[in-house]
């Protein structure tokens, strides 16, 4: 990431902590959610968890709250229209404390006269933390930790949710309180995923620093092999992560989880992916090939598609409150999101509701996300990309990592063996980075001459890619292996010489 970029990103999230002001609750008469209209649902990925395809996220005037609106109204009707799935963070300034206020209206808190347990259970609550420790907070080059409180800890983050969500925003929750999942949020540089998986192999309660994961893996399973969670609560039921900016960073947290901890990945999505670093060719994929449950965002670009400026959104003039525009329908946006294979569900941010169904953005975006997983065709997806990217001249996605082509592939090695009078090469390699096609085999090549290839697929582990020569003599030779795509482009290694063998 560039510098610029970087301090760009690191004023977007500290803005994250600004508040906005109270609004007037206007009357609303809220229908139960058992007589909602029945929705489209996704098996969302190993988590036993059939998801609304579209999910109510936490953002827009949930966060960003204009002076004539109010996010607690939004919240109730997204829960009318039968939405089962929201999205809120410690960094969404009053977002967690708005959906409270909504919750207390539902019954969905423990411990109050007429719990709804069963509702509780019927809808699925995430939250997010920028926080990569749980315990030491040395200060290390590209590792931002950042929230709204005053903790220091992921855990911090975690305790701050259920208090603001289900408790008194004090600090205190009750009893039988919990979130489906936390996500690692906006996991963008190599040293954080270094930073989050901090002693989770080896869980130490005298280390001087852990490790987001290790923590939040004790408040999952209600253990206490960090030491830091000595009551043995269960306060979460599935951890995972998300990301805007770069697919090989997230593409390493998922190598890296040797234990299937991360349920789910947040991801951005939308008709511009492929104009950048592109998520669907490449991580989402790889979350898909371990059944991750996969969750799309910024399918407006954060209302950059149509009227805000390509740039986080830090006060509620930002937040867009028209449905699309002339130049491109959400109905096509959403749907294109909805389509991308892999992806289980999309997360909406909600800027304006009204009773006039064109106006409001939950009625038309709910209808929108009624799509099966290929409910679009291939040139009909091209037709909206084509469309997209014209608009603020392709440039609407500044949360993504600039556009790469397909890339060799990638750390291969050579070793060379021999038995008796059998010499047998074998060449190893981790996956290439796909450009805007789907990655297709990798060829290997000996002295000009192809003599053999392995299909691609996601590489969920860091197990690498593998293919052994056995019919080579002892003289010199020299290989490469060679990418290629769906479309047929080529990304070739560099050659490796393995010497003559005495």
């Amino acid at each position: 990431m560039s510098e610029k970029k970087n301090i760009k990103r690191r004023t977007f999230v500290k803005s994250l902590a600004v508040t906005t002001a109270g609004v007037a609750a206007a009357p609303y008469i809220h229908c139960a959610q058992k007589d909602a209209p029945k929705l489209m649902t996704r098996q969302f990925g190993r988590l036993n968890f059939e998801t609304t395809t579209m999910g109510l996220g936490g953002q827009a005037s949930i966060q960003w709250t204009p002076p004539d609106v109010d996010p607690v109204h939004i919240i109730l009707k997204a829960f009318d229209k039968g939405i089962n799935y929201y999205d809120t963070s410690n960094l969404y300034g009053p977002s967690q404390r708005n959906y409270g206020k909504a919750f207390q209206k539902l019954h969905l808190i423990p411990g109050k006269a007429g719990y709804d347990e069963k509702l509780r259970r019927s809808i699925f609550l995430t939250t997010k933390t920028h926080l990569r420790m749980a315990k030491g907070t040395k200060e290390r080059e590209n590792v931002g930790n950042w929230s709204n409180g005053d903790g220091t800890s992921a855990v911090d983050d975690l305790k701050r949710t259920l208090s603001q969500v289900f408790g008194d925003g004090k600090g205190n929750y009750p009893k039988g309180a919990y979130v489906d999942m936390i996500l690692l949020h906006s996991m963008s540089h190599m040293e954080e995923v270094e930073a989050v998986y901090l002693g989770l192999d080896d869980p130490d309660p005298n280390a001087e620093e852990i490790g987001a994961l290790a923590a939040l893996l004790d408040y999952r399973d209600g253990t206490n092999n960090t030491g830091l969670n000595p009551k043995e609560e269960k306060l979460v039921r599935h951890l995972g992560f998300s990301g805007h900016y770069s697919p090989p960073v997230m593409m390493e947290l998922i190598q890296r989880d040797t234990k299937n901890i991360l349920d789910g990945m947040l991801v951005s999505i939308n008709a511009n992916d492929q104009l950048n670093f592109n998520m669907q060719h490449n991580v989402i994929p790889v979350a898909s090939a371990k059944n991750m449950g996969v969750i799309g965002m910024k399918t407006f670009a954060d209302g950059a598609m149509y009227s805000k400026g390509a740039h986080w959104s830090r006060e509620p003039k930002h937040v867009v409150r028209t449905v699309g525009d002339e130049k491109i329908s959400s109905d096509l946006l959403i749907k294109y999101s909805l389509t991308t294979p892999g992806v289980d569900n999309l997360i909406i941010g909600i800027g304006q509701i009204s009773d006039e169904p064109k106006k409001c953005q939950l009625v038309q975006n709910v209808a929108a996300a009624q799509v099966e997983r290929d409910g679009l065709t291939a040139r009909e997806r091209r037709d909206i990309e084509a469309k997209a990217r014209w608009i603020k001249n392709g440039e609407t996605n500044y949360f993504q990592r600039e556009n790469v082509p397909m890339s060799a592939p990638r750390q291969i090695t050579i070793d060379q063996k021999k038995q008796d009078d059998q010499r047998s090469i074998k060449l190893s390699w981790h996956t290439a980075f796909a450009g805007n096609a789907p990655l297709n085999r990798y060829e290997v090549w000996r002295d000009e001459k192809k003599i053999g290839q392995i299909d691609h697929h996601p590489q969920t582990t860091k197990n690498p890619f593998t293919f052994t020569d056995d019919a080579v003599d002892r003289q010199s030779h020299s290989y490469k292996v060679v990418s290629v795509d769906d479309e047929g482009r080529r990304a070739e290694s560099e050659e490796m010489v393995i010497k003559f063998l005495a």
